[in-house]
C-alpha cells in the first residue's frame, strides 16, 4: 500500500503546473516570515516589495526543479500580476470568462509542456517541398494549432491526404470550421497524438516542445514505416542526427527532417 501511495503521490505531482503552484506556495512562507521579522524589528515590508519578491524566489525554485524556462517568467511575473489585476477592482466573472478562455486554448499544456506555437508560410512550404511527390500521400501535423499548414498542403497538394491533430478546443474547433468554410480537403482531430498510429502516415510533422521531442522520436522509430518522414520544426532531438536541416529564411530556427 505505501509504494501504491507513494506511486499516485508521484503521478500527482508529474504536472509541470502542479509543481509550478507548489513553488510558489514553497516562495510565499520565506516571504511571510520575512515579513513577520521585519514587523518585529519595527520594519514594514510593502505590499509590492512582497509580491516581487515571492516572484523572484518562485522564479529560482522553479529553475531548480528544472521546469521549462517559460514556467520561470510566468512564475516571476504572476505575484505582482494579481497584485495589479486586484488594484483595478475587476468584477469576478472577468475573471471566469479569462479562464475559460485560457483553459479552452491552452488545455493540457500544464501535462504536455507543449504551449502554442504557430508556424508560418516560408515553414509551410518548405515542408511542402520536401514531401515526395507521389498522389496519395498521408502527412499528419501533430499539434496543429490553428491548422494553418495544413490548410496550406491541402490547398497545394490536391492529391495527398492532410491530416491536423490536436489537443486543445478552442484551436482545433477554428481549424476544423475554416476547412468546412473554405471545403478544405484537410482533415482535423482533437485528440492525442500519442493516440494515434503513426504507421498510418508517411510524413509527421511537429512544432511542439524540446520536453516531448525525444518521446516524439521513440515513438516515430516504433512506428513509422520505412521510407517515411519525421519532420521538426525549430527543435533537434540530440543525440538523433538529422538526414536533412533546412534553413527557411535566415535568421529563422531550422527544419530538421529524419527518414525512417
Amino acid at each position: 500500500m505505501p509504494s501504491r501511495l507513494l506511486h499516485c503521490l508521484h503521478a500527482a505531482l508529474r504536472p509541470p503546473a502542479v509543481r509550478a503552484l507548489l513553488a510558489q506556495i514553497a516562495a510565499l512562507l520565506p516571504c511571510a516570515a520575512l515579513a513577520l521579522a521585519l514587523d518585529a524589528a519595527g520594519y514594514d515590508l510593502t505590499l509590492l516589495q512582497a509580491v516581487v519578491l515571492q516572484g523572484i524566489l518562485a522564479m529560482l525554485i522553479t529553475w531548480k526543479i528544472g521546469l521549462a524556462p517559460w514556467w520561470r517568467v510566468i512564475q516571476l511575473l504572476f505575484p505582482p500580476a494579481l497584485l495589479v489585476s486586484s488594484a483595478f477592482g475587476l468584477p469576478p466573472l472577468l475573471y471566469l470568462v479569462v479562464f475559460i478562455v485560457l483553459l479552452g486554448w491552452y488545455w493540457s499544456t500544464f501535462r504536455t509542456q507543449v504551449p502554442y506555437f504557430p508556424s508560418s508560410q516560408p515553414v509551410w512550404e518548405a515542408v511542402a517541398a520536401v514531401l515526395p511527390d507521389r498522389p496519395g500521400l498521408r502527412v499528419i501535423d501533430v499539434g496543429s494549432g490553428l491548422g494553418g499548414m495544413t490548410l496550406h498542403l491541402a490547398r497545394l497538394r490536391p492529391d495527398i491526404e492532410c491530416t491536423g491533430i490536436e489537443l486543445a478546443p478552442l484551436p482545433w474547433l477554428y481549424s476544423f470550421l475554416r476547412a468546412k468554410i473554405t471545403r478544405s480537403r484537410a482533415r482535423f482531430i482533437r485528440g492525442d497524438y500519442e493516440n494515434i498510429q503513426f504507421g498510418h502516415y508517411d510524413a509527421v510533422f511537429a512544432y511542439l516542445s524540446p520536453a516531448v521531442m525525444n518521446a516524439l522520436y521513440a515513438k516515430a522509430g516504433r512506428e513509422m514505416h520505412r521510407g517515411s518522414l519525421l519532420i521538426s520544426y525549430e527543435f533537434a532531438i540530440p543525440p538523433y542526427i538529422p538526414d536533412k536541416t533546412i534553413h527557411t529564411t535566415e535568421g529563422t530556427p531550422p527544419l530538421y527532417l529524419w527518414r525512417f
